[in-house]
């Protein structure tokens, strides 16, 4: 009988020790209720559970917080790649905002326009020619181009705005020798290196140094779209059937 007594009254002890410990009082200072970086549970100020907010970033999760510093814009690798002349230029201009493309920074802390600089290499270009070809350079310049662009709106189109230019409404095309319409897009039958070079190279009517009358070609790399054809999305060719 005392054995029994005693059972139940460390039963009653028990039981009330676990009544104790459950009763949740808001003001307790309970420590569920303190958000930590390591409770295994999405609180506070977390973007997933533990991390982001206050806490460590998450991994895979990208963090927009802070002040952004700007790395690269390889947008127009190959406007960069043909015209900035050096890596020290190409680096700074991948660096550089949009919106600031119309001044360089250069290392002594001289200022210089991105266009001066692009229109020093375009003249450049032309100089190593007339050499090649036995010619004075100074008499063999960068001549007005099919668009009507001198070398100065030409440059300047390149360092300072993006090249191609959206038309919702209108024809997409590289250069359409038939509208006279250009930069308004990319087609994938666009010969964009030949159109390039013919920028650069061609004049006015994109006949100059175009391989005839003895003249270099510097309009075309001479890479034809060849028998590719293309049709609707993904543009695929047909496939090769083997015997």
């Amino acid at each position: 009988m005392k054995t029994y007594k005693i059972n139940l009254l460390l039963l009653a002890i028990f039981t009330s020790l676990v009544f104790v410990q459950c009763v949740d009082d808001d003001d307790n200072g309970n420590i569920l209720n303190d958000a930590t970086c390591d409770d295994g549970i999405q609180n506070a100020d977390e973007t997933a559970i533990d991390c982001g907010g206050s806490c460590e970033p998450c991994d895979g999760v990208l963090d927009f917080s802070g002040t952004y510093d700007q790395q690269d814009s390889m947008g127009r690798p190959a406007i960069n790649t043909v015209f900035s002349a050096s890596d020290a230029v190409k680096n700074l201009y991948n660096r550089v905002p949009p919106s600031l493309r119309a001044t360089l920074q250069s290392e002594d802390g001289q200022t210089q326009l991105f266009q001066v600089a692009f229109q020093n290499q375009l003249e450049a270009y032309h100089d190593v020619y007339a050499v090649a070809l036995g010619l004075d350079p100074e008499t063999v310049n960068y001549q007005t181009n099919i668009l009507g662009l001198d070398a100065t709106a030409f440059t300047t189109l390149l360092a300072n705005f993006d090249a191609l230019q959206v038309a919702p409404n209108g024809q997409t095309v590289y250069y359409d020798p038939a509208t006279g319409l250009a930069l308004t897009g990319r087609g994938l039958e666009d010969d964009v290196i030949d159109i390039s070079l013919t920028l650069i190279f061609g004049g006015e009517d994109g006949t100059r140094f175009n391989g005839e009358n003895d003249s270099p070609l510097l309009t075309s790399d001479n890479v034809s779209i060849g028998t590719r054809t293309y049709g609707d999305f993904p543009y695929l060719e047909a496939p090769v059937m083997m015997n």
